[in-house]
């Protein structure tokens, strides 16, 4: 799967684009109709704690999903979206197999 990474007002390094690649790589595992996907890698300035965004968009045939997660690290960020991608992509196959 064909993934982009942009990471906005900062430099992401290679560490970090490496495990979001090899997380986002599993959701094929769960639907084979993926096609691409869309990291946004954000840092937030305020003075909380949780000021890392992670904005993800995976393509699939016929339907995008779309999902943005904040937290302390974007590791965790990633993670959480990553997981909720992984239920909408799995209720989107339901239905497509269903009909």
């Amino acid at each position: 799967m064909n993934t982009q990474i942009q990471s906005i007002h900062f430099k992401a390094d290679q560490k970090l684009k490496d495990y979001i690649n090899i997380k986002i790589d599993k959701l094929d595992t769960f639907y084979d109709g993926i096609m691409d996907a869309q990291v946004f890698l954000k840092v937030v300035n305020t003075s909380a704690k949780e000021n890392k965004t992670v904005e993800i968009k995976v393509n699939a045939k016929h339907n995008s999903f779309i999902q943005t997660e904040t937290a302390t690290t974007f590791e965790a960020a990633a993670d959480i979206a990553i997981e909720a991608l992984k239920v909408q992509v799995k209720r989107y196959k339901g239905k497509v197999v269903a009909h």
